[in-house]
């Protein structure tokens, strides 16, 4: 079984930053230590100096369209992209054409991961509000969760029904990760800027429609109704400060309600759409500067739980059309870890926080087997990044089907070097091998 050292990198892995070394044999980590490695040398060796060494990101949210959508983006395009990014393992969403709403579906999405992912996968199961027979025989060891819209999706996925959503809570096996806007609301400030603008309605109100009202009022909703079911739930993409308040400090392990925050929320602010317009239109919107700091501070107090993307691209000429006719969404998962490490050069996040969220956490939270960590025995998902490195966002640079960014001409300064999946340096230095295949995830359930 072939072995592999890295070694002289900068470690960061469970609340510890410090030089050390990691012995890969097989899919999985062999050996791991702190300071200089003195044991016997294998054949391969990296010297990773100057280089951060951390466990592959878990991306609890991504959208990557296929079926039915794979003009947009497909499963091995964003794939690719994603592990160019040091995202070695997703959990795709079931909104595609046709939805992922009955068993025979989820079986046939899973079959399409086998055959086209190169990371790692599992695809959550949609929740409409005639499908609760299904969503009783999902499989726990397979399934991260069911996604429940309570706000706009396509097709027939927002459950806006009230037995539906309480039979929901109370009997999923699984996990309910839910998108939180109160529709109600949506519509009537959109009528209020219908009638002052007609169809000319330009990108800057996107979020006063989608308004931060809307949002803790949904989510005050699904959490009162996980506390009266006792459910597990998750809350996808928080985007306000106010919707902090609903939920609690303390240890991932003791939580059942549980907060998300996204990269984009994180990085950008309602200042941007002056600049991007539709670039950054996202469901939920981003909002203000103090909205974007209350989310950056529940990171290091423990109430932002997990940092995900919603990774969801369109192409150009779709977010090119005017407002109204503009869909939500944009890529993210080449560059979420280049952001975030940004974020922890300006000193708005630390690089313990960062691993913890986009790569413990997630693990922790679903239950993921042997990933996310840097442990002996765990799969070898790895994530190598040149800490002092400078290069733009270049159409050239962009992986992503789409091909296009929202973070076009920003000049990031660290880069992703290695990504190794189960073992396997997938990513080397640009150029990722299209041929391998990742493994469904496990949950221990």
């Amino acid at each position: 079984m072939k072995k592999r050292l890295i070694e002289n990198a900068f470690l960061v892995n469970e609340h510890r930053a410090e030089s050390g070394w990691v012995l890969i044999e097989g899919e999985r980590i062999a050996d791991l230590g702190y300071g200089v490695y003195r044991g016997e040398r294998p054949q391969e060796v990296i010297d990773a100096r100057e280089h951060l060494l951390m466990p592959g990101i878990i991306d609890d949210q991504v959208h990557f369209r296929e079926p039915g959508l794979t003009h947009k983006g497909d499963i091995h395009s964003e794939s690719l992209a994603a592990v160019a990014g040091g995202v070695t393992s997703f959990m795709e969403m079931p909104n595609t054409l046709p939805q992922t709403t009955t068993i025979a579906r989820w079986e046939e999405k899973n079959a399409l991961g086998a055959e086209h992912s190169v990371a790692n996968y599992a695809f959550y199961f949609g929740a409409t509000n005639d499908n609760l027979d299904e969503i009783r025989r999902v499989d726990p060891r397979r399934v991260p969760g069911v996604k429940l819209f309570m706000g706009s999706s396509t097709g027939n996925m927002l459950v806006d029904d009230e037995r539906s959503l309480s039979a929901i809570f109370a009997e999923s096996p699984v996990l309910v990760a839910t998108h939180c806007e109160e529709e109600a609301i949506i519509r009537k400030n959109l009528d209020y800027y219908k009638g002052l603008y007609g169809e000319k309605i330009d990108p800057e109100l996107h979020p006063l429609i989608r308004s931060a009202e809307a949002c803790y009022v949904s989510t005050a909703k699904a959490i009162e109704l996980a506390t009266r079911y006792g459910a597990n739930l998750h809350v996808l993409h928080l985007s306000t400060a106010r919707e902090l308040e609903l939920f609690s400090d303390g240890p991932l392990t003791e939580k059942r309600i549980t907060a998300e925050a996204c990269v984009h929320h994180l990085w950008f602010n309602d200042q941007d759409y002056r600049r991007l317009g539709n670039r950054i239109k996202w469901n939920p919107a981003i909002k203000t500067e103090d909205d974007r700091q209350g989310l950056l501070k529940a990171i290091e107090t423990g109430r932002i739980d997990i940092v995900a993307t919603d990774h969801a691209p369109h192409t150009a000429q779709e977010k090119s059309r005017p407002y109204l006719q503009c869909p939500s969404g944009g890529p993210l998962v080449q560059h979420s870890l280049n952001v975030m490490l940004e974020l922890y050069k300006r000193g708005e996040v630390t690089l313990s926080h960062l691993v913890e969220k986009m790569c413990h956490a997630p693990a922790i939270r679903f239950g993921v087997k042997e990933r996310g960590f840097l442990r002996k025995g765990y799969y070898a998902d790895l994530v190598l990044v040149d800490l002092s490195h400078r290069w733009e966002v270049t159409p050239e640079t962009i992986r992503y089907k789409c091909g296009w960014s929202p973070f076009e001409g920003e000049a990031f300064t660290t880069r992703v070097t290695h990504t190794f999946i189960n073992g396997t340096p997938v990513y080397q230095n640009g150029i990722v091998d299209p041929t391998f295949h990742g493994q469904p995830l496990e949950f221990l359930r």
